[in-house]
Order: C-alpha cells, then sequence, then structure tokens
C-alpha cells in the first residue's frame, strides 16, 4: 500500500491528512489560521506564521496516522485561489499574505471597467477582472506601497508559496495562475501586454516558470524535513487551486458533472473542452485535466458566514452545546429543521466577506420583527447562502442543461439539513461523497499522478471517489423556494444601488 500527503490551505483553516491510494483518509490534523484585519477591507495573514502552522498540521497528521515518512510516495497541496503572496529575493515574505476575501483594490476594477481595459484583456484571459485577483492586488500595491514590489522576487498564489517552502523551487502552477488574469487562455503563457493594461509590466518577471499540477517541482529539503518530521527527499507535487482539488475530489473529470462547493466561498463550477465566451459566466481557467477548462461561477458568500454567526451571536449557544455534550452545528440544525421554508419570511444577504453583487455589498438581515427567533436567524443564514449558490448555478445553466445530480463539497455538505435546503431549492438530486476533506483527497491525488500510481485524474477517481448519499429533492418545496428566492433577489437588486452610501 502507497501512502500520499495532502496539504491544504484555505480561508480559515490549514488542514494535512494522510490518505493511501484507495482514497481512505488515515488522519487529518487542522489548524485555524490567524487571520488579520489592520483595515476594513483587508484580510491579510503573517506568512512566516502560516509556514510554522502547516509544519505543525503535517507533523501531527503523520504522527496521528501511523505512517512512516518513508512510506510516504509524495506530497500535494490545494489552497485558495486568487490573493497574493510575495517572496523577497532571499525567500522570505516581502508583505503579508493577502486572502481572496480582501477587497482593498475594488477602486482598480472600477477604473479598467470604465477605461476599457475590462473589454479588452477578455479575449485573452476569458475572465471578469475581480478585487481579490493577483492582478488588482499588485496595482494596488504598485500605487500605495511601490517598495513592496522592488523587493519582490516571486509573486505565489497560497499553494504555490507553501511549497516553495517545502523545495525552496519557485514555480506558478496551471490551475490557479490562469484563474489571476495572467495567463492568455488562447495560448497558456504570461503575456507582457496583459501586465501592459494593468499597468504593472515590471511584474513580468516575477512570474514564477509555469508547470500543471501533477508534476514533480522539487522534494523536502533538510530545512523542511526538520521542521515537519517528513523524510528529506520525498518528491513534492505542484498541487491545485482547492477548487479544482474539490472538483476532481467529487469525481468531477467529464462535462456532464457539475459540483458545489459552500466553504468560505461558494464555488460553482463545471469543466468543459472550450471555453465559455459570451460573458454569461465570471471565470473560465485551466482545470487540472489537461485540455479541459473550469468554468466557474464564485463569491465569497457561503458558509463562512454561517461561521461568523456562530463566534459572534452564537458564543452562548456554543458553549450551552459544549456542556451538555452536543455539536453546535447539530444543535443549529435541528433548529432550523423545526421550521418550515415558508414560516419564515427573514432573508440574509450573505455578503460578510463580499458578494457576487455591488462590490461593496454588506452582510445585512431583512425582515426581523420582535416575533423571530435565533433559529429563524439561522434558517435565514442557511437559506441566503443557498440562495446566492442558486444565483451562481443559475448563471451556469443559461450554457448547458442541468446535470442528473450536482455533487456538493464543504462544510455545508457535512448538514443532512442543508443538503435537502440544497436539493429542494435547486429541484436538482444532490450528492455528497465519502471523504469530508475534498481539499486534502484532491492534493493527494496530485501526488498519486504525480508519483505514478495513477496514470491519470480519471483512473485516481475510479479507484479514490465513492459517493456516500444521494438527496432527492421534494417537489412540495419548489414554489416555496422560488418565490423566496425570488423576494431575495428583489432585495439584493433593490439596495445594490445604496452601498456606496455606507
Amino acid at each position: 500500500m502507497k501512502y500520499l500527503l495532502g496539504v491544504d490551505n484555505g480561508g480559515t483553516f490549514v488542514k494535512a491528512g494522510i490518505m493511501d491510494e484507495r482514497g481512505t483518509l488515515l488522519a487529518v490534523a487542522r489548524e485555524p489560521i490567524r487571520n488579520l484585519t489592520p483595515q476594513p477591507g483587508f484580510t491579510e495573514r503573517d506568512m512566516e506564521e502560516l509556514w510554522l502552522q502547516n509544519a505543525k498540521v503535517i507533523r501531527a497528521a503523520v504522527e496521528k496516522s501511523g505512517v512512516a515518512p518513508s512510506e510516504l510516495a509524495g506530497v500535494s497541496f490545494s489552497g485558495h485561489g486568487k490573493g497574493l503572496y510575495l517572496v523577497d529575493w532571499e525567500g522570505k515574505p516581502a508583505y503579508s499574505g493577502i486572502l481572496s476575501t480582501d477587497t482593498r483594490a475594488w477602486a482598480q476594477v472600477k477604473a479598467w471597467k470604465e477605461n476599457g481595459v475590462g473589454e479588452r484583456i477578455y479575449p485573452k484571459t476569458m475572465q471578469d477582472i475581480l478585487a481579490c485577483q493577483p492582478v488588482s492586488l499588485l496595482a494596488w500595491l504598485k500605487e500605495h506601497e511601490p517598495s513592496v514590489l522592488e523587493k519582490t522576487a516571486w509573486v505565489f498564489s497560497v499553494k504555490d508559496y507553501i511549497r516553495f517552502r517545502f523545495t525552496g523551487k519557485a514555480n506558478g502552477e496551471y490551475t490557479d495562475f490562469s484563474g489571476a488574469n495572467l495567463i492568455d487562455l488562447n495560448t497558456g503563457k504570461y503575456d507582457r501586454e496583459l501586465l501592459k493594461e494593468f499597468g504593472i509590466e515590471e511584474v513580468f518577471e516575477k512570474l514564477p516558470p509555469l508547470v500543471y499540477s501533477h508534476q514533480v517541482c522539487g522534494a523536502v529539503t533538510s530545512q523542511a524535513a526538520a521542521l515537519t518530521g517528513l523524510k528529506e527527499g520525498t518528491p513534492v507535487m505542484a498541487g491545485m487551486f482547492d477548487v479544482d482539488a474539490c472538483g476532481v475530489a467529487s469525481g468531477v473529470t467529464n462535462e456532464d458533472a457539475m459540483c458545489m462547493i459552500a466553504g468560505t466561498w461558494s464555488i460553482n463550477e463545471y469543466i468543459t473542452r472550450s471555453p465559455v465566451v459570451d460573458r454569461t459566466v465570471a471565470l473560465n481557467s485551466m482545470f487540472c485535466i489537461p485540455g479541459y477548462f473550469l468554468i466557474e461561477e464564485s463569491s465569497p458568500t457561503s458558509a463562512g458566514n454561517l461561521q461568523w454567526l456562530i463566534d459572534n451571536l452564537l458564543t452562548e449557544a456554543e458553549g450551552e452545546a459544549k456542556a451538555t455534550g452536543k455539536n453546535i452545528y447539530d444543535q443549529l440544525n435541528e433548529q432550523v429543521a423545526a421550521i418550515e421554508p415558508e414560516e419564515s419570511q427573514v432573508y440574509f444577504l450573505p455578503f460578510l466577506n463580499g458578494s457576487n453583487e455591488s462590490p461593496l455589498a454588506k452582510g445585512c438581515f431583512i425582515g426581523l420583527t420582535d416575533y423571530h427567533t435565533r433559529a429563524h436567524m439561522v434558517r435565514a443564514v442557511y437559506e441566503g447562502i443557498v440562495f446566492s449558490h442558486m444565483t451562481h448555478v443559475s448563471r451556469l445553466l443559461a450554457n448547458r442543461k442541468p446535470p442528473e445530480a450536482i455533487r456538493l463539497a464543504g462544510g455545508a455538505a457535512n448538514s443532512p439539513v442543508w443538503v435537502q435546503m440544497f436539493a429542494d431549492a435547486l429541484q436538482v438530486p444532490v450528492e455528497t461523497v465519502d471523504c469530508g476533506e475534498q481539499g486534502i483527497m484532491g492534493a493527494a491525488m496530485a501526488a498519486a499522478v504525480g508519483a505514478g500510481l495513477y496514470e491519470s485524474y480519471e483512473q485516481a477517481v475510479r479507484q479514490m471517489v465513492r459517493v456516500s448519499d444521494r438527496v432527492l429533492p421534494r417537489l412540495k418545496y419548489k414554489g416555496i423556494y422560488e418565490k423566496k428566492y425570488l423576494t431575495y433577489r428583489k432585495i439584493v437588486e433593490a439596495l445594490n444601488p445604496v452601498w456606496e452610501q455606507i
């Protein structure tokens, strides 16, 4: 039996897991990541601290699994997309790491849309410009912190930075960089003219050589081995954007499948041989399976909103749940299940970390009265997150037929009540897979293919991915959720002109 190490750096946690070649997860270790908000719209993290947290969870996962480091066939990574992680010429952080929930560069994006840059670059990048993309953040740094760019040697995504700390070798990986407005998707190469349009042409020399997700990018160095407990010389594979990781770990290997990820971000995706270039979807990028494009609709509007509610408004309830031996999530599921959807007209806009509407939109509850309880608010959060996903899914389905089922991953997939709500609102069967850590599994699959355990991701999926449940939509809720979603859309559209005033 061969073993694999997958490392997943998301928006709120860093995780490491040991998996065997059959897809069985033997051990997981995780740590909450300390994110920093130095001012409104900024979301950062200490890059050195992040590296040490990675080393800590890797050592813990290996020890917990009982697998000897010498038995690992390879290590690979998944990580949040967008954002920015800069390294200087000494290999040290050149700035704080910037997350995909950061909105500081909204003015740059607005200017590019108004002056025609967005239209001019689209035939090459085939994607909208987002405030959290590297190009936007680099332009912001050039304007506000020019010394940072001057000392920067390499531009990385989060997982590329962590891999760099393992190997000492700089690479950019296609699934991340192709979704960052940095690559001409027609050629699969960096494009100096794109950077010139964004006013950051000097960054061209700081973009690392590109590799595919399964490619070997070096080996664990002696320094990394000392920190992580891994064996020096263990092969290190490139890894992928966590959207790709969750997609392939959910079994997305052909054009019929569709996947949703309900984590910090609302990710909604399918793959196709040809990009969608009619502007009905936000993002085309290169999928981890060469030859396929990832068609993605996404925004930071998903289950991270529930975590905020728990951390800020339900701390007492969380304590009560622990005192009785219950899990806060199980308690919330019970509260939501006790209220029928037609019994509550409280709405929640899940825009605490950004939105898929106005770039300045904020989270809020609408319709509260003194009749309503905490349970009504929790249900509204569940529903608001579902409705945000629905907005994205409706855009995707404008370009393809509905799938036989949608695979759901992320935190919401662990809630039977929430999974049923997704099925009822979308009126499509929803499937979950046996592994609850798709980011880790996708990374492990990249390691498995790179190590030659499987010839392709398709073969890896056949051997490693198993559907655990299939939830059917209930027809009696179709009209109810259609009406509630229409009201949600009216609220969103009515408030869009307001956000610049707040």
